[in-house]
């Protein structure tokens, strides 16, 4: 009767033993297909609880998003392993960041562009921006340098190959008064200058809609918003599951009707 209760007590714990090996196989198995991915709060923070909630449970995957509000953390959160992913910059300011840092996050690939503009709350159109007008734009190189290029392209003044700050404009015929301010502090500027070059992050949640726009980006854009891992992550099968969500037609139809052609998704 012992050796039996002693043979019973072993399958027990042989038992338990499977049981709990079973349960930790089975959490290893959920964490490899969850991703964390990072954005600003508009247009991409949007789009990825779109992706959260209707689109990545169908293709067995979970995303968790988290929101950040500048963009000086989202690329060290990638970089210091806190997030996998983060969708909120072009190639452009990712090189940057790389080049300043030392790091090597890359793109996946294009996923969306947020036209940068021009916006007045009492100009109604360009040929109306008077000599001498104050113009707020953006701060940081990549933006700054965007800028520059976005009212060269119409004119309003002549810049070198590749201009990255204000001592880069050759000529300012029209003598408009620039003030480099930080991107998230651009609408607020409106307010006492005549026009200010806002990038959509921070235009739409401040409510600057379409009819205050001077002068807007097309979608000839070198700046379309990338996803961007770690270069060991780039082949990872949640990251370009992810990528291939963010790029479907699906993904492409909710961008069209959720910010009406004020977001233009990659083709």
């Amino acid at each position: 009767m012992f050796r039996s209760h002693v043979l019973k007590a072993a399958a027990t714990g042989v038992a338990a033993i499977l049981a709990l090996s079973a349960c930790g196989a089975g959490t290893s198995a959920g964490s490899a297909e969850t991703i964390k991915v990072g954005a600003l709060a508009v247009p991409a923070g949007d789009m990825l609880k779109h992706v959260q909630r209707e689109l990545a449970p169908k293709e067995g995957l979970t995303v968790e998003y988290k929101e950040f509000s500048d963009y000086n953390t989202p690329n060290p959160a990638v970089s210091d392993g806190d997030i996998d992913a983060n969708l909120f910059q072009n190639s452009t300011f990712l090189e940057t960041y790389n080049k300043a840092s030392g790091k090597n996050l890359v793109s996946v690939g294009k996923v969306y562009l947020p036209p940068m503009a021009l916006y007045s709350n009492d100009i109604a159109s360009l040929e109306a921006l008077p000599d001498g007008a104050s113009v707020a734009i953006p701060n940081d190189p990549t933006n700054e340098s965007r800028a520059l290029k976005l009212l060269a392209s119409k004119g309003l003044i002549e810049v070198t190959a590749n201009p990255i700050t204000l001592k880069d404009v050759k000529a300012n015929p029209k003598n408009l008064a620039f003030t480099e301010i930080e991107n998230a502090s651009l609408p607020q500027a409106l307010n006492d200058k005549d026009a200010a070059i806002v990038t959509l992050a921070f235009a739409l949640p401040a409510g600057l809609s379409a009819d205050k726009q001077l002068l807007v980006e097309g979608k000839d854009s070198a700046y379309y918003n990338v996803l961007a891992v770690k270069a060991e992550m780039k082949d990872d099968p949640r990251v370009q599951k992810l990528f291939k969500i963010l790029t479907s037609q699906e993904m492409k139809d909710f961008i069209n009707t959720k910010f009406k052609g004020l977001v233009i998704p990659a083709s």
